[in-house]
């Protein structure tokens, strides 16, 4: 493998600010569901990728097909990490529900 030509480290990738892209400053309450869905929905797709690239990297380290053996650590710290901003979007999303619910109304 030739380590001048191949990026075998692929960088993380910065997510788009909420809202960016659409042009629009205000925002209707449905929007704002789709936009939290997708959010939502992004970050549980995110673990799976990276879970999945995880265990791919295990098989091949197992079967010594991996030539690069410092990958499948780099490959569980993102998979840690997605999995830790998963639990943070989802305790602030019921963080949130709960104070909604001690709104009088």
């Amino acid at each position: 493998m030739e380590f001048g030509t191949t990026q075998f480290i692929t960088p993380i990738t910065a997510w788009e600010k909420l809202g960016e892209g659409t042009g629009q400053t205000a925002v209707r309450s449905s929007d704002e569901v789709e936009l939290f869905s997708d959010v939502f929905r992004s970050v549980v797709d995110q673990v799976y990728t990276t879970q999945a690239d995880v265990e791919n990297k295990q098989y091949l380290l197992a079967t010594g097909q991996l030539d690069n053996v410092h990958t499948l650590p780099i490959a569980e710290a993102k998979a840690a990490l997605s999995v830790d901003i998963l639990i943070s979007l989802r305790n602030k999303a019921l963080e949130t529900y709960n104070e909604l619910m001690k709104i009088n109304v």
